[in-house]
């Protein structure tokens, strides 16, 4: 076999390896729409408030909060804690984590989301749902998707190793609450809606559980 054929195959292996290191990745209502790779870092000489990879600027980082601000030094923190975190794989986490979690919760059914709910949480999300069935009545939601989705903020504090990622989101679905008789008394079966949350996770960066938890809600 010539070298010009051994070099293809080289390369070839090279892209299927980084496809698939590429794949491992996890409020208020208002207005009406119509039917959306981490490694260790290093300090540059040059810009030493940069965090830098391979020798360049992290834009793991950077596509995401600007360089220099309180949220660029937390997040370039989780990373020297923990070197396979990842900004952007984070966040791909959690756009499924909103569904997930606003589905289950507004469905009344905790039992596969409470693992990503602080206690806190998951109590007051347990006194909603008893408080609605109390009341009689039932919601009906259908996930349509998220629109906007933008990390807000970023916090690590030294001592723990505690994480803590705060994520805007602007999602889309529909939703109708029905009393005990069956009658629409908020939202509508037809038109789409927009829900705008501020939802902050927290972890231990370098623990064995990989699970962020849920821990705040805003708007």
């Amino acid at each position: 076999m010539n070298n010009p054929i051994i070099q293809l195959l080289v390369l070839a292996g090279i892209a299927i390896f980084l496809i698939l290191r590429l794949r491992n990745v996890l409020g208020t209502r208002d207005g009406h729409e119509e039917p959306r790779q981490p490694t260790a870092s290093v300090t540059s000489r040059n810009r030493p408030e940069l965090e830098v990879i391979e020798g360049g600027p992290d834009r793991d980082i950077l596509d995401h909060v600007p360089a220099g601000s309180e949220a660029f030094e937390a997040l370039s923190k989780m990373k020297r804690a923990e070197p396979s975190f990842g900004v952007s794989d984070f966040l791909s986490g959690a756009r499924g984590a909103y569904e997930m979690i606003l589905m289950g919760f507004e469905r009344g059914d905790l039992d596969e989301i409470r693992v990503f709910l602080s206690d806190e949480i998951a109590e007051n999300f347990d006194d909603v749902i008893a408080a609605r069935a109390q009341q009689g009545l039932t919601v009906e939601a259908e996930f349509v998707g998220v629109r906007e989705l933008t990390l807000s903020s970023a916090t690590f504090e030294d001592s723990t190793s505690i994480a803590e990622v705060t994520v805007r989101y602007t999602g889309e679905l529909t939703y109708v609450v029905r009393n005990s008789n069956g009658e629409i008394i908020e939202g509508s079966e037809t038109q789409i809606k927009r829900q705008k949350d501020v939802w902050t996770y927290s972890r231990q960066m370098g623990a064995d559980d990989p699970n962020w938890h849920l821990v705040a809600i805003g708007e």
